[in-house]
């Protein structure tokens, strides 16, 4: 159980975990106590975990219809010009904006819109990249990617006290509680 000088400026604490089940177990029981900035750390996608720490649905598939919309509504403006009003051609006597010869480029162009949307906007929304992140000061923390659960309450939540945290951590069925330097 590490624990830093009073003088050290703390990004957090974080509570190591055997199994999955006490990682949701403290989870439920953080959010219970108040806490609000939380995150959970596991080698695999856990399931419950979202709903124990009170997350909201993600904006990701809200922003790949927008994307997808775009791309298609863009595909449509786009081969309409070209077809209708810049280079208009009378091909066996179809219409000028033919939608079924349009069909190919709208679906590529709302697959690009779409899946274009979803990376960048995934990106964004993680803050991604960031190479450095104050957990990777803990040595431990390199479990996560095995075997290892964490919970990490951040300092710049309301609630947090560095030493009553700490204790609350340490009540819960963890394995080790670290602090977290800046």
């Amino acid at each position: 159980m590490t624990t830093l000088a009073d003088d050290v400026e703390l990004y957090g604490c974080l509570a190591e975990f055997v199994t999955p089940e006490e990682l949701i177990d403290a989870a439920r029981r953080t959010r219970a106590a108040g806490y609000e900035q939380v995150e959970a750390y596991s080698p695999f996608p856990v399931h419950g975990i979202n709903e124990a720490l009170g997350l909201r649905p993600s904006w990701i598939p809200r922003l790949t219809l927008v994307g997808g919309v775009c791309g298609a509504i863009s595909a449509l403006l786009l081969e309409y010009y070209c077809a209708a009003i810049a280079y208009p051609l009378n091909v066996g006597g179809r219409p000028l904006n033919s939608w079924p010869s349009f069909f190919p480029v709208l679906f590529e162009l709302t697959v690009l819109g779409a899946s274009s949307f979803a990376f960048f906007g995934m990106l964004i929304i993680n803050g991604l990249p960031r190479p450095y992140h104050p957990l990777f000061n803990v040595p431990e923390f390199k479990l996560a990617q095995r075997d290892r659960f964490f919970l990490a309450i951040e300092a710049k939540d309301p609630r947090f006290d560095r030493v009553e945290t700490r204790a609350f951590l340490e009540q819960l069925p963890t394995k080790a509680v670290y602090d977290v330097p800046e």
